[in-house]
């Protein structure tokens, strides 16, 4: 199996669960006064892959609207990453059995 392919989605789902982890945190803290949300900022790596950073937004208040897309979106990325290397595993698998 291509390291690279299994890097990538291995960092795809962990982007993805620090997205799911942001937006838990914003949504326990939506009474909170004066609270900032934090924003996940993905960058691509050049290797392929992603990292995934946290920052504070600049408005003081938390969405519920947009936190919940937020979780429905980075739940889909974490099952969409998963499948990838499911996938890759099996074709490992495959190849093995041809080869023995």
């Amino acid at each position: 199996m291509s390291s690279v392919s299994l890097s990538t989605a291995l960092s795809g789902i962990s982007a993805a669960n620090e997205r799911l982890r942001a937006s838990a945190h914003n949504t326990a803290n939506l009474q909170t006064p004066g609270f900032r949300p934090e924003r996940v900022v993905q960058t691509s790596l050049p290797e392929g892959g992603v990292v995934a950073g946290v920052e504070r937004s600049q408005q003081v208040q938390v969405s519920a609207e947009r936190e919940l897309v937020e979780q429905r979106s980075a739940t889909y990325s974490y099952v969409a990453n998963l499948r990838v290397l499911q996938t890759q595993l099996r074709a490992e698998g495959a190849l093995l059995d041809i080869k023995a």
